[in-house]
């Protein structure tokens, strides 16, 4: 893959058959409309490049999703976090929306660490800061215990915890605390 154009393509003809999608970041909002082979040679006056939109791949999936189907989306706000993130979760119609708040140290981008809010439809779950790794495996923790909590079976929780790979304890071991079935 070397353009957003081959990601949305990728995603879409792999979207059907997956059960759980989670779409960490865009692959960039915008491409340039025309390329060159060869070096663009400098002129004195100021240049632009024209830019077009990218395909939507995260309103993609939500507009084509299955039945039983999971989407989680990511977003990445400096203002309004909150109502920014509430908007891109109707907007996508997706099923929960991992806002990463970049306005606090040792969160975001060039660090192994983040802070993010969880937000559903129903809730809004704020996270202390945490790894990366412990922010992935909350986020199955959550949905997981979701899943439990609107009727899933504890027998097809456990099977689905252990294709994760999150199967050490019992997945409703922790309901409240959504810390449920991490390694």
């Amino acid at each position: 893959i070397k353009s957003a154009q081959d990601m949305y393509e990728a995603v879409c003809a792999h979207a059907e058959e997956s059960d759980f999608i989670f779409k960490a970041a865009a692959v960039a909002d915008y491409t340039p409309i025309g390329y060159s082979d060869n070096k663009i040679k400098k002129k004195d006056d100021d240049m632009s490049i024209p830019l077009q939109r990218t395909q939507d791949i995260l309103k993609y999936l939500g507009e084509h999703r299955h039945s039983g189907q999971v989407i989680c989306g990511f977003s990445m706000e400096t203002q309004n976090m909150l109502e920014n993130s509430r908007a891109k979760l109707e907007r996508k119609n997706v099923d929960m929306i991992v806002a990463n708040n970049l306005k606090v140290a040792g969160a975001g981008f060039g660090h192994d660490t983040n802070v993010v809010t969880f937000i559903t439809k129903e809730e809004c779950v704020e996270h202390e800061l945490m790894s990366k790794a412990e922010v992935a495996g909350t986020i199955v923790d959550f949905i997981l215990t979701k899943m439990i909590s609107e009727g899933m079976g504890f027998d097809d929780a456990l099977k689905l915890a252990q294709e994760l790979g999150y199967a050490e304890k019992d997945p409703t071991a922790d309901v409240e605390g959504h810390d449920a079935c991490r390694k």
